[in-house]
């Protein structure tokens, strides 16, 4: 099969893009033909050293064009991006071909939705985040940090300060999901979405169109079965990720406050200071590359993941249970469909620093450490996310498209 791969950039700059090239060079692995197609590049060189041709616009992402007004407008409507996958999309034999889309909003805009629907060719979305159907692209109030029960473009919606960064962002974000959902009518343009696990699937089915087809998807990563851990009940407690205030830093470092232990936080944010400053007795590791992550999950005796928004399928979840080290998982959160819990970690009532505390207390039992790293190990290699599982799958979903036309 042939799968033209649409997405904002064509290295890896998140998850969102790590997951569209690995897919793209496992597929190709596999005897198929991927196409990447991007606005901004270089691109990866992964994706040259295995022959996998990359169409780049040489764009920048809107954050970074020196010209507010010009992202403004180019995030609404890129028409550079709509003619290029259009000549793109021209070439493409029909009978064999798929176009797998997994981002647009930070360059290429909704306006990819007409040279899809004019192509003619099966079309698929990975719902990485939720801009396709919000204009937070969260389902989450970034000013009162809890989750938006609102719905989107609605007259509530609409005179809700929910943005992370100001109202008048927030009304550009607005018009721009307005054409999309009802000037380039992308949603239309994708009728086959793929998720990753059933809370996921939860949140977005209240917002797609009639007739939208759903497919369970989970992502790749990479892992290393290094065996169960030697000494499960040694090592500390500790948060890895971006230190922000949707990710909950602050309910774990109360609740460690609450519990008499320390909080230790791997990575960096906006909000490092402030955590710094408000909880003195937290340890803050900074940022790490990837393989200090593996060795902090590796040796860490749990890790929490505390966050305040839906998320989409939390990665650092999962490399954590690959690891052998039980996760301590906000029950309103993605992060749930991965910990089963009293077996390889345990939920916690999501915001609530006191619920939290308990959480962390079983933990610090030597035989309740081991028993989770135990099952955290077991469960995730009984059936591991790999790349060929991944693949696999999407051969499946890719199969059934082409039949459908």
């Amino acid at each position: 099969m042939r799968i033209v791969l649409v997405l904002d950039t064509a290295f890896v700059n998140g998850g969102q893009a790590k997951v569209a090239l690995d897919s793209a060079l496992g597929l190709k692995a596999r005897g198929h033909e991927p196409i990447v197609f991007a606005a901004v590049g270089p691109a990866a060189a992964e994706l040259a050293a295995a022959g996998i041709p990359v169409h780049v616009l040489g764009q920048s992402e809107l954050i970074k064009d020196g010209s507010t007004l010009r992202a403004a407008w180019r995030g609404i409507h890129n028409e550079a991006a709509a003619e290029a996958l259009e000549t793109l999309l021209a070439s493409q034999p029909r009978g064999d071909t798929v176009i797998h889309v997994h981002g647009w909003a930070k360059a290429l805009s909704s306006s990819i939705a007409g040279p899809i629907r004019k192509s003619g060719l099966p079309a698929l979305y990975t719902m990485h985040e939720y801009f396709l159907l919000c204009p937070n692209g969260g389902f989450y109030n970034y000013v009162q940090h809890r989750h938006c029960p609102l719905r989107p473009l609605s007259p509530a919606c609409l005179a809700t300060a929910c943005d992370s960064r100001s109202r008048l962002h927030k009304a550009w974000r607005s018009v721009r999901t307005a054409a999309m959902k009802h000037v380039h009518r992308l949603p239309e343009a994708l009728p086959d979405i793929v998720y990753f696990h059933a809370y996921q699937r939860d949140v977005i089915a209240p917002h797609l169109p009639a007739g939208t087809r759903l497919h369970e998807i989970a992502n790749p990563i990479e892992a290393e079965d290094l065996g169960p851990k030697p000494d499960p009940a040694s090592g500390e407690i500790l948060y890895l990720g971006r230190l922000s205030t949707e990710k909950g830093i602050f309910v774990f470092a109360e609740a460690a406050r609450i519990a008499g232990i320390t909080p230790v936080f791997v990575g960096d944010g906006p909000l490092a200071d402030e955590l710094r400053q408000r909880f003195p007795e937290a340890r803050l590791v900074g940022w790490q590359d990837a393989a200090g992550v593996r060795r902090h999950l590796r040796a860490a005796r749990a890790l929490v993941f505390p966050s305040l928004w839906h998320e989409g399928q939390p990665l650092t979840v999962l490399e954590a249970l690959a690891l052998g080290t039980p996760v301590i998982a906000a029950d309103g959160c993605a992060a749930r469909d991965s910990v089963v819990d009293g077996e390889n970690g345990l939920w916690f009532r999501q915001a609530d620093p006191a619920d939290l505390a308990r959480a962390l207390a079983a933990l610090s039992d030597d035989g309740t450490a081991r028993r989770l790293s135990e099952g955290a190990y077991r469960r995730y290699w009984a059936d591991p996310y790999s790349l060929e599982r991944h693949c696999r799958r999407l051969e499946e979903v890719y199969a059934g498209l082409i039949a459908r036309v």
